[in-house]
């Protein structure tokens, strides 16, 4: 008989990733999937997200507060059978999917459990023929647990941009203690606490996930990582861009803010014919942070929104590139028609790091031409770059910072003049890093030498 021929085990080709977002009301579990949608789709992953399917029973007209003993039981149980049957149509399509595929379920099975005594909770798995290791353990891969605001940052903590939420303080940190605790015996459970100010929460969680995928994406999520920005002086053909990159369809409209200081605005982005759509909020400066709350809307959502858009801001439209080089992703805005002639041919770079100047400068990719480090010149911001008239005739409009606080009047008039002087100087000047400072520097130790 012939020896069977022992082979090395294959690696799969696809990663199908299960993540349950849990953990108390105003946590950040929306504005996270946002987040992580955005960041996986530009890596070229498929991204699934499984709505709430509390909230999607509640909107009907179920208030959880006026059930009775009863009722509730009954509740819950409609509510894992549900949401099993939700999350099973998009774990379906994943496995039909070529991608590596990410699922984000706002909320699991065990959260039901939260609400509810042991025994009550053992009868529904009866009634079910469920187990909790079957519908914990060996359902998901990740829990990551947000914690509420109401829990060291109770001045961030609200119940305005969730329709469903109506809990104060006190009955907040409940839920977020009996969230965590339904989750405790799951393998691979992370706590995302609010030691840190709202970017850096996202940031962790972001991270968190990443490293449970094995991706490789340098120090982009590292928790003193800033944000950088820089112009590029032109791009090659895509057939000659030397690297694998993702390309997005992205358009953004600026809408009238009802609340002073408030900046709303909708974004379109298109891959291959599909679009998501995001609505965001950025809410002023409050003790040196400031937030930016994320949501992803339905395509009949973002019509009624653009309804209300402000005309005082022309749209965006911009192709967005999105890439890896030496384990650091990078983005590219290459801006496109129509657009304001201070966007024409604008193209920035952005990245997270946690290097300072002159090392970034050294690790930038070669193959870009770039001309300027931009970094928190508000002359580059979307906001200012979208405003319709010309700055100085609208200095009023322009942006320079963010504040929840009165400010003395110079403090706030900000020179729109200058910024248009740093703006075109940038458009016309032909210098360019050279961004192997390393290398040049050995070339020159070389030619001395031989001198």
């Amino acid at each position: 008989m012939k020896d069977l021929e022992v082979k090395d085990p294959i690696a799969p080709t696809k990663r199908i990733h299960k993540l349950v977002l849990t953990g108390g009301p105003c946590g950040g579990k929306t504005t996270g999937q946002a987040h992580l949608a955005t960041f996986f789709e530009s890596l070229g992953w498929k991204v699934f997200r499984v709505p709430e399917t509390a909230t999607v029973l509640m909107s009907g007209g179920i208030s959880f507060g006026e059930l009775n003993e009863e009722q509730i039981l009954d509740f819950q149980e409609h509510l894992v059978a549900t949401m099993m049957a939700l999350e099973d149509t998009y774990f379906s399509m994943a496995e039909k999917c070529a991608q590596n595929v990410l699922i984000i379920a706002d909320r699991g099975t065990m959260d039901a459990s939260a609400f509810i005594s042991r025994e009550a909770w053992e009868k529904i798995l009866t009634k079910l023929g469920l187990e909790d290791i079957e519908i914990s353990d060996n359902r998901y891969n990740h829990i990551v647990h947000m914690q509420s605001a109401a829990i060291g940052a109770e001045k961030f903590y609200t119940t305005e941009d969730h329709a469903a939420r109506f809990e104060g303080i006190e009955l907040a940190r409940d839920r977020d203690n009996r969230a965590m605790e339904a989750w405790r015996d799951h393998p691979y459970v992370d706590i995302i606490d609010n030691r840190s100010d709202f970017d850096s929460k996202i940031n962790r969680l972001i991270d968190l996930v990443v490293k449970r995928t094995g991706i490789n994406v340098g120090d982009r999520f590292s928790a003193n990582a800033r944000k950088v920005k820089f112009v590029i002086s032109g791009i090659c053909p895509d057939s000659d861009f030397p690297v694998k990159f993702t390309d997005f369809q992205v358009v953004h409209h600026y809408l009238h803010s009802a609340q002073k200081g408030f900046q709303t605005r909708l974004r379109k982005r298109v891959r291959n014919g599909r679009a998501t759509y995001t609505f965001t909020v950025r809410k002023p400066e409050l003790q040196g942070q400031t937030v930016e709350v994320k949501q992803p809307i339905s395509q009949r959502d973002y019509n009624n929104l653009l309804a209300h858009r402000d005309d005082n801001h022309l749209p965006i439209f911009k192709t967005r590139r999105s890439f890896l080089y030496e384990n650091q992703q990078y983005q590219l805005d290459i801006y496109r028609a129509p657009c304001h002639s201070r966007c024409k041919n604008l193209i920035l770079l952005e990245t997270f790091t946690t290097s300072n100047d002159d090392e970034l400068v050294d690790s930038l990719p070669p193959f870009l031409k770039i001309k300027k480090n931009l970094t928190g010149d508000p002359a580059f911001s979307m906001y200012n770059l979208s405003i319709r008239s010309d700055w100085e005739e609208s200095a009023e409009q322009f942006c320079h910072k963010l504040s929840s606080d009165d400010e003395e009047e110079e403090e706030n008039v900000y020179d729109v003049r200058k910024a248009h002087e740093r703006l075109v100087h940038v458009s016309e000047e032909n210098t360019v890093f050279d961004v192997r400072r390393n290398e040049r520097q050995a070339s020159e130790s070389d030619s001395v030498a031989s001198l």
